[in-house]
């Protein structure tokens, strides 16, 4: 199921309403922009409204069952210089919605104006979010800035996935790009737990190649709430056990984050850093009904 740009809302089975009863977004939306709704109708999660303005196309492979999907693409595969992507998303409660992406994100060259990106997600009492795109990947002098917060209602979860790529390694081109900013805040109940950025600029300090030498991708998770937090213990204590290897293929470290888990890894190769995300967060199949790394290298 694709959202055009137009508003799709569904009836309480999962079902498009016909014309007659699709109500109009008032005044639209802008170039870029997209808003989901999902809610929990009749024992399942399900989409209830989905509107996107190209570029930013949204695809949903599952609107209703144990977890709504939602799957965020663009045309051309990519931003570049100006796009400006904005997404709201709405998990009610007791919904369960996983966000993800068609493919990983092209951040393409540019003379002027960055490409941006921002998400503003509110998850309900006793609902579940994961956010698990692919990688972003910015080519040789690529500009990209990136916002998301989430506001979750107490007794709400989240797993969040953030990752980026050194870029067109094949072609020569490692942490090439002219900047790269991404920002996360989490708040629950109004109140901020997590405030974290990750700002990679040339010219503020040693070069970004080198100081990222050896090292091909980035990745940040977050873990939150009920649903996710005996995992999120297990994976912090796992860690903590494991032996220190500076020479390993995967560097990783967690810090506690309330009843969750905050964990930070580079790797060596992108095949190396996602088969271990994929063994640590194994988990998520049962929440999202399927595996959401399959498609990822």
């Amino acid at each position: 199921m694709e959202c055009p740009e137009s508003e799709l809302i569904l009836d309480a089975r999962g079902g498009p309403r016909t014309s007659d009863e699709q109500p109009r977004p008032e005044g639209g939306l802008r170039a870029g922009a997209g808003r989901v709704e999902i809610a929990r109708v009749d024992g399942a999660s399900a989409i209830v409204a989905c509107l996107a303005a190209s570029p930013l196309q949204l695809l949903s492979p599952s609107p209703r069952g144990r977890c709504a999907w939602i799957i965020s693409a663009s045309h051309g595969g990519g931003l570049v210089a100006g796009d400006d992507v904005s997404l709201e998303l709405d998990v009610g409660p007791g919904a369960t919605a996983l966000l993800s992406t068609q493919a990983g994100t092209k951040i393409y060259r540019s003379l002027g104006a960055a490409a941006a990106q921002r998400l503003v997600a509110r998850v309900g009492e006793g609902a579940t979010l994961a956010v698990l795109p692919q990688p972003v990947s910015c080519f040789a002098g690529a500009r990209f800035r990136q916002e998301q917060r989430f506001e979750l209602a107490p007794g709400g979860s989240l797993l969040w996935l953030d990752a980026v790529v050194a870029g067109r390694v094949a072609r020569g081109e490692r942490w090439a790009f002219d900047e790269y900013r991404s920002r996360i805040d989490v708040a629950i109940g109004g109140r901020t737990v997590l405030a974290d950025a990750l700002r990679l600029v040339p010219g503020e300090g040693a070069p970004v190649g080198e100081r990222l030498a050896g090292f091909e991708l980035l990745a940040t998770v977050v873990a939150l709430g009920p649903t996710v937090a005996e995992h999120a213990r297990a994976l912090h204590e796992r860690l903590a056990a494991a032996a220190a290897d500076g020479n390993a293929a995967v560097l990783a470290a967690a810090s506690p984050l309330g009843d969750g888990v905050l964990l930070r890894l580079a790797s060596r190769s992108v095949e190396a850093g996602f088969s271990f995300l994929r063994e640590r967060l194994a988990f998520v199949e049962a929440v999202a009904g399927a595996d959401p790394f399959a498609r990822i290298p």
